[in-house]
């Protein structure tokens, strides 16, 4: 699985013109799933993500995690984060085909959730427009293969 996640002070997913979900201070998180991927990897990514210390701290340090700021996760299929781009074309046959993809998906949102955080999110498949207010910005990156 691959994540790109970023701290925000707000963000919102609409489909169609309506919100779909939204959350104020948090995680934004673009969540990839690749066709190798298991429950036990969106479990460690859930852990990884839900203890990610980068919130500051009284001291300005990024020291807090989403607990210690009482935040929310939104997250949003994105398939893109497994694209092949050896060409101007990308080529996405990289990424999990939805029968295994969208199962992954819920059980990602399933554990943060089981962790107690809020958990917002997109339509598997669908066309959303994101938006976000990035804080910092501070955006980082998760492989599930290189954890």
């Amino acid at each position: 699985m691959r994540a790109v996640v970023t701290r925000v002070k707000e963000a919102r997913v609409e489909i169609d013109g309506r919100v779909n979900g939204a959350i104020g201070q948090g995680f934004l998180v673009l969540l990839g799933v690749g066709p190798g991927d298991t429950e036990a990897q969106a479990g460690k990514l859930a852990d990884k993500i839900c203890g990610l210390r980068v919130f500051e701290d009284e001291a300005g340090k990024m020291n807090r995690n989403l607990e210690a700021v009482g935040g929310s996760l939104l997250v949003i299929s994105q398939f893109t984060l497994f694209a092949d781009t050896k060409s101007r074309r990308p080529s996405f046959s990289g990424a999990a085909k939805p029968e295994l993809a969208k199962p992954l998906y819920e059980r990602f949102m399933a554990e943060c959730a089981q962790r107690g955080f809020p958990v917002e999110h997109g339509e598997f498949g669908a066309d959303m427009q994101v938006f976000s207010q990035n804080d910092g910005p501070v955006t980082i990156l998760f492989d599930t293969d290189q954890m």
